[in-house]
């Protein structure tokens, strides 16, 4: 829900007369409290899901790399990995 969404929720339950002001009032003080939090946006969080997600495969070709190697090195059959 945006700010302006929950200022006019808050505002529709008061008089017309303080509405406005109400409104002004709210979305600030949303925005502070929201601002404090140190949220991401949907497309920073996206973005660092598609790092994880590469690193992850990064991660598990090496480890069946180092695997082959190690297996390798002592002559030994290769071990399947998840």
């Amino acid at each position: 829900m945006t700010f302006d969404r929950i200022a006019a929720a808050i505002a529709t339950a008061l008089p017309v007369e303080l509405t406005e002001d109400v409104r002004k009032n709210v979305r600030a003080a949303l925005r502070s409290a929201l601002e404090k939090m140190d949220l991401v946006t949907r497309e920073e969080m996206e973005v660092q899901e598609k790092v994880l997600l590469r690193t992850r495969e990064k991660l598990e070709s090496l480890l069946i790399r180092l695997d082959q190697l190690e297996r390798k090195l002592h002559d030994e059959p290769p071990e399947e990995h998840r």
